[in-house]
């Protein structure tokens, strides 16, 4: 009797153990669904390229959940309906973690399908990491819990922007030009009230939306900015939207700072080199220069791809999930998520948190400079011999901007 007690006792804790470290091992597949091809596809290359390499790179052993990670790449070609459609055929494949970022209408229809799917169907939940789309309602109004942001939102990028902004003498008059859609309207709406809050001396002196991913010559809105005067440029544009117009203020010879989202992001950087004397400041969580392990990592990268790794929030992602599986020591997504919330760990940028009320990443962000590279900030982007150097960190506290979101939990 005492013996089969004991066998029993034994065979329990065995149980509890295998069970409390159930993930090790384990392949976790994360559907990425991205614009892959058309205007924007040279940008969801890139990043898949980065969800890849990071991936490799600290795979079963070599993160804390032991987990193996498996990218599926599926193709949205920028579209919100062929996301929902590659959505479904994620979740047909038995896939519960997904991760999209470039375009917030895209976003924000994956939330809402992820969102219905879990609610109508338990046992096959989603979670969904967004990585780079930036809408504030995603975090707001049309909050969700399957639903994580690694990026800083366009309100927390705009108050750091606005807040070194302000004490640039030079800057009276600015001009706005953005894409026609949630991103750019919300890039012309909170810089509108940051700088109303803090630079009232300064005079909005042109504004134009133009259609995404549709301009082929953006030589008429650069004749309007020189036409109005302005002495600065405000922009949120991205990929082909954002290289074009470079290219256009190149050959109009327009010389005013830029204050820029996304001057980094594949095809730009190339077109500023060609643009030669041109003053741009990047506001990012991330800058070129990084030393120590993600300054290494971005190296390797470059050696292996020849092309630059710039979405560092993918880094976060993967260290975040690790971390959280960890914690939950569970792959299930619904105990993932709950893990998730609240969670601090070690970005490549500092102490990050995912804040539990609105699942919204809490991060020190940057403002980098374009410039040629010198002896202390060294990375060559797109191999052109120019750089973007931080000039100012910005805590997370000055960034941080507060939620609207209700959410509700499972």
């Amino acid at each position: 009797m005492k013996f089969a007690i004991k066998a029993v006792a034994i065979s329990v804790m065995f149980a509890a153990s295998s069970m409390a470290f159930s993930q090790k091992g384990e392949t976790v597949k994360i559907a990425m669904i991205e614009g892959l091809s058309g205007p924007f596809g040279n940008v969801g290359q890139n990043q898949l390229k980065n969800w890849q390499f990071v991936i490799d790179r600290v795979n079963g052993a070599k993160n804390v959940a032991g987990v193996n990670f498996e990218i599926v790449p599926i193709d949205s070609k920028s579209s919100p309906q062929e996301a929902l459609n590659g959505l479904k055929s994620a979740i047909d494949q038995g896939i519960h973690y997904v991760v999209q970022g470039n375009g917030s209408a895209v976003a924000l229809a994956l939330a809402d399908a992820i969102t219905k799917n879990n609610e109508r169907n338990p046992g096959k939940e989603v979670i969904f990491l967004n990585y780079a789309a930036v809408d504030p309602a995603l975090t707001n109004e049309k909050c969700s819990f399957a639903h994580f942001r690694l990026d800083a939102d366009t309100s927390m990028k705009m108050e750091a922007l606005t807040s070194f902004m302000k004490d640039q003498p030079k800057i009276k008059k600015v001009y706005l030009l953005n894409q026609n859609y949630s991103h750019g309207q919300q890039v012309a709406k909170y810089f509108k009230e940051g700088l109303a809050r803090k630079r009232p001396d300064t005079q909005i002196v042109g504004e134009d939306l133009h259609p995404f991913g549709q301009v082929k010559d953006f030589a008429p809105y650069v004749a309007k900015i020189k036409a109005s005067g302005a002495d600065t440029l405000v922009t949120g544009n991205w990929g082909q939207d954002m290289t074009l117009l470079i290219k256009a203020i190149t050959e109009a010879g327009l010389k005013i700072p830029i204050y820029a989202y996304y001057a980094g992001v594949s095809g730009t950087p190339t077109a500023l080199a060609a643009a030669g004397d041109i003053e741009v400041y990047q506001i990012a969580y991330n800058h070129s220069n990084y030393t120590g392990e993600i300054g290494a990592m971005a190296r390797d990268f470059k050696k292996k791809y020849n092309d630059d790794f710039y979405t560092f929030s993918i880094y976060n992602g993967v260290v975040l999930l690790s971390e959280a599986m960890n914690k939950a020591k569970s792959i299930e997504p619904i105990k993932v998520a709950k893990a998730m919330e609240g969670l601090s760990f070690k970005g490549f940028n500092g102490e990050s948190q995912m804040r539990k009320s609105d699942h919204q990443m809490q991060q020190g962000l940057y403002i980098s400079k374009w410039q040629k590279v010198d002896a202390k900030n060294t990375y060559s982007v797109e191999n052109t011999g120019y750089t973007f150097a931080p000039v100012k960190y910005i805590d997370a506290y000055i960034a941080s901007t507060p939620t609207s979101c209700q959410m509700k939990r499972p």
